[in-house]
C-alpha cells in the first residue's frame, strides 16, 4: 500500500502563521457587540458564537436568499418577539420552516391569555389539577387551548380555506386573518404569523398534522363532512420549497443561507429541498452556501437534528464552499445566544435590506422549477421503473460495471 505523504514541516508552519491571531482584550464596557465578540470569543463554544455571528453578516451582506428554520417550543420562550420578529421586518429573513406549534401558541397572547414563568421542579401532578399547561419553566392556563382552538376554528370555516393549498398559502391566508384581528383589537405585539403575512415571507411547516391548528382541522372534517373543503397538498408543498430555492438561486444574487434554530423536521424540510432538484428531479444545484446552525444535540449519534454541514454536504444538501469556509455548528441551548447575535446584527447599521418577499414570488417560482423540469421529462421517465435485476451486483463483473455507472 503506498504510503500518505507527509506534509513538510515549512508548509504547516506556513500554514500556522496564516492563522487567525487571538486577540483578546480587556473587557471596558464601552465595545460595540461586533467588537466583543471578535476579541472576547477567540475559542470553544465562544469562537463557535463569533464564527456564527461572522456568518450570519456575511449572508446580509451577500444579499443571500436567508431561509430560517425553527423548532422546539420557542414562541412560548418569546424568541419571536426577540429575534424573529425584528429580523422579519428588516427584512433579514427571507422564508421560514417552523412547527405548527410555534404558530399555534403564539396565539394565545393575541386573545389575552398570558404566559407566565414557573418552576419546573413544583410538581407535574399539582400543575394538571390547577388546569396549568407547563413547557418547562413556562406554564400557562388550560383555558388559553381552549380558546385559541376556538380562534382557529372559527377563521379555518372561512371561505378562502376552503380549497387545496400548500402550507405557505394556508399560513399566508391565516397570517392575513390574524392580522386583521390584531388591528381590531389594538395588539401592539403582532404575531409570527401576521408579521409574515405583512412582509411576504413564506411560512411551511413540514409536519403540519404534529401541531394543535391542525387537530382543529380534524375536528372541522369530523364535525362538518363535506361542507368543510380545506386540504392540504403534501406533493406541492414539498415541491413548493425546492421550487423556491431553485428560484432564489438563479434570480438576485444567487446566494443561499440557512440559519437552523435547533434541528427536528424543520431543518430537514427545508434542506432536503436541494436533493429533490439534484437528485430526484436532476436540475443541477449546488447546495446552500452558507449554513449556521445552533443546537444542543451531540454529533455522534446518527440524528439528523445534530447533523453538520460536513455530513449534509454527502446529501448535497450543502455547497462545498459551506463545507470549508461558509459553516458552524454552535453548540449552545438557541435561546442563551440567538438574542446576543441578533442585537450584535442590529448593532451594524449596514445589516438591514428591504423585504424579498418571496411569497410574492411563488407562483413565479414554481413555474421556473417545471420549466427545467420539463426539458428533463424524457430522461426522467427512465427513472421509473426497476425490476430485481436492477438490484445490487453479485459477482465482481457486475460489480465493475456498477462502478462504471455510478456518478
Amino acid at each position: 500500500m503506498a504510503k500518505t505523504p507527509t506534509p513538510k514541516k515549512s508548509t504547516l508552519r506556513a500554514a500556522y502563521a496564516n492563522a487567525r491571531k487571538a486577540d483578546p482584550r480587556p473587557i471596558t464596557g464601552k465595545e460595540k457587540p461586533a467588537e466583543l465578540l471578535a476579541h472576547a470569543f477567540s475559542a470553544y463554544v465562544g469562537r463557535q458564537e463569533r464564527t456564527a455571528f461572522e456568518l450570519m453578516q456575511q449572508s446580509v451582506q451577500q444579499d443571500a436568499s436567508i431561509f430560517l428554520t425553527l423548532s422546539g417550543a420557542m414562541t412560548p420562550a418569546g424568541l419571536h418577539q426577540s429575534c424573529i420578529i425584528p429580523l422579519v421586518e428588516k427584512g433579514i429573513i427571507s422564508a421560514i420552516t417552523t412547527t405548527g406549534a410555534n404558530l399555534y401558541h403564539d396565539a394565545h397572547r393575541i386573545i389575552g391569555h398570558g404566559i407566565r414563568e414557573v418552576n419546573p421542579n413544583a410538581g407535574d401532578l399539582q400543575y394538571r389539577l390547577a388546569r396549568i399547561i407547563r413547557i418547562y419553566d413556562l406554564g400557562f392556563w388550560e383555558e388559553a387551548l381552549l380558546d385559541t382552538d376556538r380562534l382557529f376554528s372559527a377563521i379555518l370555516r372561512q371561505p378562502q380555506f376552503q380549497r387545496k393549498m400548500t402550507t405557505p398559502e394556508f399560513h399566508y391566508l391565516l397570517g392575513k386573518a390574524i392580522h386583521g384581528i390584531e388591528k381590531q383589537l389594538g395588539v401592539k405585539q403582532p404575531s409570527l404569523l401576521s408579521t409574515c403575512y405583512k412582509h411576504g415571507v413564506p411560512i411551511w411547516v413540514g409536519a403540519v398534522q404534529d401541531g394543535s391548528i391542525f387537530l382543529n382541522v380534524v375536528k372541522l372534517k369530523r364535525l362538518l363532512g363535506d361542507e368543510f373543503k380545506f386540504e392540504l397538498d403534501i406533493n406541492d408543498d414539498v415541491y413548493s420549497m425546492a421550487a423556491m430555492q431553485h428560484y432564489c438561486r438563479h434570480h438576485g444574487s444567487g446566494k443561499l443561507a440557512i440559519w437552523i434554530l435547533g434541528g427536528g423536521v424543520p431543518k430537514n424540510y427545508t434542506l432536503q429541498g436541494e436533493p429533490l432538484l439534484d437528485q430526484i428531479l436532476n436540475v443541477p444545484t449546488s447546495g446552500f452556501d452558507i449554513d449556521v446552525q445552533f443546537c444542543v444535540d451531540p454529533v455522534d449519534n446518527g440524528a439528523l437534528s445534530s447533523c453538520p454541514a460536513g455530513e449534509g454536504h454527502t446529501w448535497g444538501k450543502v455547497s462545498v464552499e459551506a463545507v470549508e469556509t461558509g459553516s458552524m455548528y454552535v453548540h449552545c441551548d438557541v435561546t442563551a445566544v440567538f438574542p446576543w447575535l441578533t442585537h450584535a446584527l442590529f448593532s451594524e447599521p449596514k445589516n438591514k435590506r428591504k423585504p424579498m418577499r418571496l411569497m410574492d414570488k411563488m407562483d413565479d417560482a414554481v413555474k421556473f422549477l417545471d420549466a427545467d423540469v420539463k426539458k428533463r421529462s424524457k430522461s426522467l421517465m427512465k427513472t421509473l421503473d426497476w425490476s430485481v435485476e436492477d438490484a445490487e451486483p453479485s459477482s465482481e463483473e457486475d460489480a465493475k460495471a456498477h462502478d462504471s455507472f455510478v456518478r
